[in-house]
C-alpha cells in the first residue's frame, strides 16, 4: 500500500489555527473530491495526547500521519489538525487527527485550541472518534468529560444539529468485559447530555436524537500487537459503505456537497475562533478533580494487585465460592476507607463525585466476579433441577404434579444461594439471573412437556395409519354402494377409540381445555386426512383399478373360473356388467364422501357414459354434456378426486385398453362356432334336394359314380386335416388363404408319398406267401417254372444268392 501517494495527508489547520486554504485545494484536487457529491463521509479523532490516535488512524484507515517516538519520550507528535484520504474505503472517506488534549506543550490554561479543535470534529464530521484508555474510564479529564460537555452546550447554540456517530475507543482494554466497561462510559455521556444547558427548541430532545454512541475496545498495540492489528482490521469492515442506510455515518442531513467542503469547513472554524463561551471549569475545582482522580487511580491500581481479591477472583472463575459476598464486601470497604482518609481535605463535591467514581469503578471490575458466582449458582441449581425432574417422571409421578414440585423447590434454592453472593456496596439484583434461571427451568420443562406430547401424538398417529390405511385401501378397492359409508364407520370407530386413549393420556399433563380440544381436533384431523391420503392415492390408480376389475368381471364366470368362449354367451351383456362394474368404481373413487352428503355422481357418469343415449336425452334441456365441467354438482371442490373431465377421459382411455378384450373374446366365440357347425343350414339342404334330384337319380344309376365319390371324399377329408384348415381361418380369412397358398403342394405331395409308401407295403406281403403253401404246390410251382425255362425264388434266396 503506497500511503504517501494515495492518502494525500495535509496541514487542515496548524498549531496557531490557521486554516490552510492553499493545502486543502490541493488535496481536493488530488483525490478529486468535488467528483464525489454526496457520496463521501468524514472521520475524526480526538483523545489524550500521545494515547495513539495516529498510530490507530495508520492502522485503521491506511494513512501516513506521524506517530510518536517512545523511544524519545511521550510528548507532542499532532500539532493542529491534519486530513487525509482514506485508502481502500468505499465511498471516500476523509480523516482528520487532532491535536491531542491534555498536552503539557499547551499547558493547563491555554485549552482553547482543544474546546475549538473538537468542536470543529464534531461540527464537521460524520464519525467522531474519541480515544481513550481502558483504565481511564471514570476520570473527569482523561475521558474528556468537561470537554465534551462544552463542546454539547456550544454546538447546539451554534449550528443546527444533525446527528453524528460516536466511537469511544477504548485501548488497551483489560480483562474488565466490554459489556461491563460500555454501560459506565454510556451512563457518562448521558449525564454530560442531561447537564447541558439547551436551548428551548431541544429541552426535551434526547442526546439519541444528536448522536448515535458506540463503543469499541481495543487491545495493547504494543504488547498485543497482533491480535491488536486483528481487532483494528475488523473494525476497518465497519466503515465499508459507511453513508449507507444503516451504515455507520447515520444522519445524513444537511450534508454539504464535497465541491464545497473547503469553504463549508472554513466557515465552520471560522465562527469556532469567535466564539467566547468555552471556559474551563474553577481552578480549586480543577485541583480537586486531578488529585482526587489520581487518589482514586491510585487505589483501584493497589485494589487491582491485592492478594485476596486477585485469588478470590481466580477461584470464581473455575467454581463456585463459599461467602463470596461477605469476603468481597470486606475487600472493597478497605479500599474505599483508604480513599476516604487522603481525600478529606479536597472539596467535599469534587471528593465524594471522585469516591463514588472509584466505588462504581471498583463495582464494574468485581461485577464479573459476581456475575461468574452467579452462573454457577444458576448452573449448579438447573442441573440438579433436571436430574430430580427426569427422575420424578421415570418414577410414574404426573408431568405437572413434578413440574410444579420440582420448580418451587429449586427456586427457593437458588435465592438462598444468590443472597449468600450479594455485595453489600453493590445493591445489585439477581432477579435478572433469577429470571433467567426460572427461563432455563420453564423452557426444559417445555421441552420436556413437547418432546413428551409429540411422542404420545407420533403414537396415536401411527396407530390411526395403521388402522385405517389398510381397511380403507379394501373398501375403496370392492367399489360399492356402501363403500363411504363403510369408510364413514370405520373412520368413526377408530377415531373414538384413539380420541379416548389420548385424552386419557393427556390429563397427566393438565393442559388447558383449550389446548387439549385443539390437540384432540388435530388428532381427529389426522385421521380424516389419513382416510382422504388414502383415498387420493387410490384415485391415482384408478385407471388400473378398472381394468382390473373389467378384466375379472369379464374373463372369470360366477364361480370364478375362466370363461371359455364356447359361443353361446353373450358377450355384449358379459362387457356392459363388466363395465358397468368399472363405472361404479369410478364413481366411488371421484370424490370423497365422508360428510355423508348425497350426489349424483354415479347417476351423471352412467347416463353420459355407460347409457348415452338416455343421458342426451335427459339432459336436453340443461346441457348438451353434463361432463364438461371441472366440479361436480353438490361436491365441494376440496373434496373433489376426479373432475368430470379427468372422468371422462379416463373413460375413454378405459374402453380404448379394454376393447383388444372384448374383439378377442368376439372373434373367439366366432371361430368356436364355425369349427363345431359345419352343416349347412335347413334352406341350403332342402335347395340341395330339390336343384340336386336329377344328379342323384345318375349316381343311383350309374354306381361307379358313387366310387368315385367316395374316394375324392377320402382325399379331401385327408387334404382338410393335413392342412388344418378350420385352425387357418380362426385367425380370419386373407391370413387361412395365404397360409394354405403355401402348405397345399407340400401336403398333396406328401399324401401321395404316404400312399405309394403304403402301395409298397402292402406288395411285400403278397410276393411272401407261396413260401406258407403246401410242398405239392412248391413242386407244382417248380415244376412250372422249369417248363417255362426260367427260374423264379423268394426275394430271401434271391437276396442270400
Amino acid at each position: 500500500m503506497d500511503r504517501k501517494h494515495d492518502c494525500c495527508s495535509t496541514h487542515l489547520i496548524d498549531g496557531d489555527g490557521n486554516f490552510n486554504v492553499e493545502g486543502i485545494e490541493n488535496f481536493m484536487k488530488e483525490v478529486k473530491l468535488a467528483e464525489c457529491g454526496l457520496a463521501y463521509a468524514v472521520v475524526a479523532i480526538m483523545g489524550p495526547q500521545s494515547s495513539g490516535k495516529s498510530t490507530l488512524l495508520n492502522h485503521l484507515f491506511g494513512t501516513n500521519f506521524r506517530e510518536m517516538d517512545a523511544f524519545k519520550g511521550r510528548s507532542q507528535t499532532t500539532k493542529g489538525i491534519w486530513l487525509a484520504n482514506c485508502v481502500g474505503i468505499e465511498p471516500c472517506t476523509l480523516v482528520m487527527d487532532l491535536e491531542g488534549t491534555d498536552g503539557r506543550e499547551r499547558g493547563e490554561d491555554d485549552t482553547a485550541f482543544e474546546k475549538q479543535s473538537s468542536l470543529f470534529a464534531l461540527s464537521v464530521s460524520d464519525i467522531v472518534l474519541i480515544n481513550m484508555w481502558c483504565h481511564d474510564i471514570g476520570r473527569e479529564q482523561a475521558a474528556n468529560k468537561p470537554l465534551l460537555k462544552t463542546v454539547f452546550q456550544v454546538m447546539l447554540r451554534l449550528f443546527s444539529p444533525r446527528k453524528t456517530t460516536l466511537v469511544f475507543i477504548i485501548r488497551d482494554k483489560t480483562r474488565t468485559p466490554l459489556e461491563n466497561l460500555e454501560p459506565v462510559l454510556r451512563e457518562d455521556i448521558q449525564k454530560i447530555w442531561d447537564s447541558v444547558p439547551k436551548p428551548n427548541a431541544h429541552k426535551q430532545t434526547p442526546l439519541s436524537e444528536f448522536f448515535d454512541v458506540q463503543v469499541v475496545a481495543l487491545s495493547s498495540f504494543e504488547e498485543k500487537e497482533e491480535h491488536f492489528k486483528e481487532q483494528v482490521a475488523s473494525l476497518r469492515k465497519r466503515f465499508m459503505h459507511s453513508i449507507a442506510p444503516g451504515g455507520l455515518a447515520g444522519d445524513r442531513r444537511g450534508v454539504v456537497p464535497a465541491s464545497g467542503f473547503m469553504f463549508s469547513a472554513q466557515q465552520i472554524w471560522k465562527v469556532i475562533k469567535e466564539n467566547k463561551d468555552l471556559d474551563l471549569p474553577a481552578h480549586k475545582v480543577m485541583v480537586a478533580t486531578v488529585r482526587c482522580e489520581e487518589i482514586a487511580n491510585a487505589k483501584f491500581s493497589s485494589f487491582i494487585v491485592n492478594e485476596e481479591w486477585r485469588e478470590l477472583e481466580e477461584m470464581v472463575q473455575s467454581q463456585p465460592v463459599a461467602k463470596f459476598g461477605k469476603k468481597l464486601t470486606s475487600i472493597i470497604d478497605a479500599c474505599l476507607s483508604e480513599y476516604n482518609v487522603e481525600a478529606t481535605y479536597f472539596d467535599e463535591s469534587v471528593s465524594s463525585t471522585k469516591r463514588k467514581q472509584l466505588e462504581e469503578k471498583l463495582l464494574q471490575l468485581v461485577q464479573p466476579a459476581y456475575q461468574f458466582m452467579l452462573g454457577h449458582i444458576r448452573a449448579g441449581i438447573l442441573s440438579k433441577f433436571k436430574e430430580a425432574f427426569d427422575s420424578a417422571l421415570n418414577g410414574g409421578k404426573g408431568f405437572a404434579g413434578a413440574a410444579r414440585d420440582c420448580t418451587e423447590y429449586y427456586m427457593s434454592q437458588f435465592d438462598d444461594a444468590s443472597a449468600d453472593a450479594d455485595i453489600d456496596q453493590a445493591n445489585w439484583d439477581a432477579s435478572k439471573v433469577r429470571d433467567k434461571l426460572r427461563r432455563d427451568i420453564d423452557a426444559y420443562i417445555a421441552a420436556v412437556r413437547a418432546t413428551k406430547l409429540s411422542e404420545l401424538t407420533a403414537t396415536y398417529e401411527k396407530k390411526l395409519n395403521d388402522k385405517l390405511s389398510g381397511p380403507v385401501e379394501a373398501l375403496l378397492d370392492s367399489a360399492s354402494d356402501e363403500t363411504w359409508s363403510l369408510i364413514r364407520k370405520l373412520l368413526l370407530r377408530e377415531t373414538e377409540t384413539a380420541v379416548d386413549g389420548f385424552s386419557r393420556a393427556l390429563s397427566g399433563f393438565e393442559i388447558d381445555a383449550a389446548t387439549k380440544d385443539k390437540m384432540v381436533s388435530s388428532l381427529k384431523e389426522h385421521a380424516r386426512g389419513v382416510v382422504e391420503a388414502k383415498a387420493k392415492e387410490e384415485a391415482g390408480r384408478v385407471l388400473i383399478r378398472m381394468k382390473d376389475r373389467f378384466s375379472t368381471l369379464f374373463s372369470q364366470d360366477a364361480d370364478s373360473m375362466p370363461r371359455v368362449w364356447s359361443g353361446k354367451e353373450d358377450i355384449r351383456v358379459i362387457t356392459k356388467t363388466a363395465r358397468s362394474a368399472s363405472l361404479k368404481l369410478l364413481s366411488v373413487m371421484a370424490a370423497i364422501r365422508l360428510d355423508d352428503n348425497s350426489d349424483a355422481i354415479e347417476k351423471t357418469l352412467s347416463l353420459a357414459l355407460v347409457d348415452p343415449k338416455i343421458g342426451a336425452s335427459s339432459t336436453t334441456s340443461r346441457a348438451l354434456d353434463p361432463l364438461a365441467s371441472s366440479n361436480w354438482d353438490q361436491v365441494e371442490p376440496s373434496k373433489t378426486l376426479l373432475t368430470p373431465v379427468q372422468c371422462k377421459s379416463l373413460w375413454r382411455q378405459f374402453k380404448n385398453e379394454t376393447e383388444y378384450t372384448v374383439s378377442q373374446a368376439i372373434a373367439a366365440q366366432e371361430a368356436s362356432r364355425r369349427s363345431n357347425n359345419w352343416m349347412p343350414p335347413p334352406w341350403a339342404i332342402v335347395a340341395l334336394l330339390v336343384l340336386g334330384f336329377n344328379e342323384f337319380m345318375t349316381l343311383l344309376r350309374n354306381p361307379l359314380w358313387l366310387a368315385v365319390i367316395f374316394v375324392v371324399s377320402l382325399l379331401v377329408k385327408a387334404l382338410w386335416v393335413q392342412l388344418d384348415i378350420s385352425g387357418e381361418f380362426r385367425n380370419g380369412v386373407l391370413p387361412g388363404v395365404l397360409a394354405l397358398s403355401t402348405k397345399f403342394l407340400p401336403t398333396v405331395m406328401n399324401l401321395l408319398r404316404k400312399l405309394a409308401e403304403e402301395g409298397n407295403a402292402t406288395s411285400v406281403p403278397q410276393q411272401q406267401q407261396p413260401r406258407t403253401g403246401t410242398t405239392s404246390d412248391h413242386l407244382s410251382s417248380s415244376s412250372s417254372s422249369n417248363q417255362n425255362g426260367t427260374e423264379y425264388s423268394s426275394p430271401n434266396r434271391q437276396k442270400s444268392q
